[in-house]
């Protein structure tokens, strides 16, 4: 019979990055906020969890590979959200945002989890940042939580 790993939801004993961005901060901050209370019910300490704050999403790669080289952490989230406009700005700062996350992660071996919200009006955002959506930073957390413990186990194989 197969072996099957799977993370689990406790945030008990982890420590943990959050990096936001300060841009469309009225959301940007919902996700905070959702994100350090879904850890904490899930077992993580107030002082387990660091907040960086940048000012863009294009910034949240560069803070988490620097924070990571700084702190040893069981995960980062990268939080902030983008709302698309009449240029393509928004289609730029979101793919070098999400390549740029992803490759944090595969370079540290840190869980680093994508809390980015990209949308096509601010009816979205609101509706992603605590709304009727849910909050993705709170999803974002889950998420973190749970390859943090994959990650546990698979380094016990």
């Amino acid at each position: 019979m197969a072996r099957i790993i799977e993370g689990n939801f406790s945030a008990e004993g982890k420590r943990f990055g959050i990096v936001a961005s300060r841009w469309n901060s009225i959301f940007s901050e919902q996700l905070v906020a959702g994100a350090i209370d879904t850890l904490v019910r899930h077992g993580a300490e107030d002082r387990d969890i660091i907040v960086v704050r940048v000012p863009g999403s294009y910034e949240l790669a560069q803070a988490s590979a620097r924070l990571l080289k700084s702190v040893e952490l069981d995960a980062v989230l990268c939080l902030g959200v983008l709302i698309r406009g009449s240029t393509p700005h928004f289609d730029f700062i979101a793919s070098e945002a999400a390549k740029g996350i992803a490759g944090v992660g595969m370079e540290t071996g840190v869980p680093v989890a994508f809390g980015v919200i990209t949308c096509d009006t601010i009816e979205q955002a609101i509706e992603r940042s605590g709304s009727k959506a849910g909050n993705k930073g709170a999803e974002a957390a889950m998420a973190a939580i749970e390859m943090a413990n994959l990650f546990s186990e698979i380094e016990q194989l």
